[in-house]
């Protein structure tokens, strides 16, 4: 007995709209269970959807360039009930002896046209936005979710006399040609009054090459310009002496077994970074959009930076403080795995609560990272080296790791950074106070 079953977006975490960037089936591709159907991509990683079936694939749903969310239908499936996931449910009255049915598509609802104004408003990035007190305005045909996002954005959808949807209906897409317009034909400088850099034409100097970014690391940069313009921040530098961890970390790796997972001086980080915390809790906060009250977390999750070849992620480790070295280690090599295979989700990449920005495994001495908001404050690692060290009677060769904390200056102030990392030192120094 075959079924048709569904293939639907899963769980992402709350992400409103995730982007279509590929699809790999087409209707009559035969499929197997978790064989990747789709790329899909958010402003913070790329991933891939599996099938939750084995089957024939009756009809596709989506296209490169849509909108999706939790629970989209993105395909159907012809498949016998045994070669099915748990998570996949069968389409209703979807049961046939041979030959798959036909699904149609229920007629979209129209809504009845709502009365829009016509007495303009200017807003700072001069989009037009009406006053709904004249009944005799320009009509939208648009849907509730479609004039608050409008909404949102200062916009009025009467203003938008063309849509592109069914009979005109206008979608989202046609709100933001709007803004995209509208911001054309009336520039304004950038943050704060700063002027835009000038577009260059570098073709009379030699050949080029244009390369398109990654939505990562596209929304990545505006995410970090936004902080730049709107924290104030400082990065504080320190140097931590760790000659006696790193004794006790290779005798650990030593006694592992071939294909354990090794310990790193990461998770050594981690621990005394969230000791630290515990000990200042301004540092495990974050500023209320109003900026007049701060918001204490009661729980210890710890963002690590990790490069891919789609740009610069941050999957979260998750209550930190009630997990060992090597549970750490064993989920770090997990999640930093499917971070360079495109695998994370978005779930995966929320909730934190400071983040580890760590270049020891590249090299430098020092760098100024930046806060990762709404978080408070970041951690950069540089690589750590034999240095003398004058113990009051002679200079020592003592292995010091460089260690960065830049934060909101709005919350931390200077003295309280450095009682911050003075804590993270001694701990690093001396990690049976951990115990402690």
């Amino acid at each position: 007995m075959t079924q048709l079953f569904e293939i639907r977006v899963p769980d992402v975490g709350n992400v409103a709209e995730i982007d279509v960037v590929e699809v790999l089936i087409k209707a009559g591709d035969v499929v197997e269970l978790e064989q990747t159907v789709a790329t899909l991509e958010t402003d913070k990683a790329s991933m891939e959807l599996p099938s939750s079936a084995t089957g024939t694939i009756q009809e596709v749903y989506i296209k490169p360039g849509d909108k999706v969310s939790e629970g989209t239908l993105i395909a159907t499936v012809l498949a016998s009930a045994g070669s099915v996931a748990e998570t996949a449910a069968p389409v209703a009255v979807a049961e046939v002896p041979t030959a798959a049915p036909v699904v149609e598509k229920a007629p979209e609802p129209i809504e009845a046209p709502t009365p829009v104004a016509a007495v303009a408003v200017a807003t700072s990035a001069s989009i037009p936005v009406l006053v709904d007190n004249d009944t005799t305005a320009h009509r939208a045909h648009a849907s509730p979710s479609v004039r608050l996002f409008a909404r949102e954005l200062g916009v009025d959808v009467a203003k938008i006399t063309t849509g592109s949807g069914r009979k005109g209906r206008i979608l989202k897409d046609d709100v933001k040609n709007y803004v995209k317009k509208a911001l054309n034909e009336n520039p304004v400088s950038t943050g704060s009054g700063i002027p835009s850099i000038p577009a260059v034409d570098f073709t009379p100097f030699g050949e080029t090459e244009v390369l398109k970014l990654s939505k990562i690391k596209r929304l990545t940069g505006q995410n970090l310009s936004r902080v730049w313009l709107n924290l104030p921040l400082v990065t504080y530098h320190e140097e931590a002496d760790i000659t006696d961890l790193e004794a006790f970390r290779n005798t650990l790796n030593a006694e592992k077994a071939k294909g354990e997972v090794k310990i790193t001086g990461l998770m050594f980080i981690i621990k005394a970074l969230v000791a630290a915390m515990q000990q200042f809790p301004n540092f495990n906060s974050s500023l209320s959009p109003d900026g007049e009250s701060l918001i204490l977390k009661k729980y210890f999750n710890v963002g690590i930076a990790v490069d891919t070849p789609n740009g610069l992620v941050v999957p979260v480790l998750r209550n930190v403080n009630t997990k060992s070295i090597t549970e750490l280690a064993q989920e770090l090599a997990e999640k930093s795995e499917k971070a360079r295979q495109g695998k994370l989700m978005p779930s995966d990449m929320q909730g934190g609560c400071i983040t580890i920005s760590s270049l020891g495994g590249i090299g430098g001495t020092a760098f100024t990272p930046i806060v990762n908001a709404p978080e408070v404050a970041i951690l950069g690692v540089t690589r750590a080296k034999i240095q003398p060290v004058w113990n009051g009677k002679e200079f020592v060769p003592r292995l010091m790791m460089p260690l960065d904390l830049t934060y909101d200056h709005r919350v931390i102030d200077g003295a309280e950074g450095a009682r911050f990392m003075a804590a993270v030192k001694q701990y690093l120094g001396d990690i049976r106070r951990l115990l402690l």
